[in-house]
């Protein structure tokens, strides 16, 4: 009934990925590639999490 109220876990996921993935571009387009490779396998493991199979 009132399943409006809450909150998407996948929603969120998806945002902190895009702000990574964000994150990581700055970071390649400012040289710093090491912060980039960090930010890069960090978006990708919240990229797994959602693309996870829900049990």
């Amino acid at each position: 009934m009132l399943r409006f109220f809450k909150k998407d876990p996948a929603e969120s996921l998806r945002n902190q990925y895009g702000q990574l993935v964000e994150k990581a571009f700055q970071a390649q387009h400012n040289g710093h590639m090491r912060l980039y490779s960090e930010l890069t396998v960090e978006a990708e493991e919240v990229r797994s999490k959602l693309d996870a199979p829900k049990s």
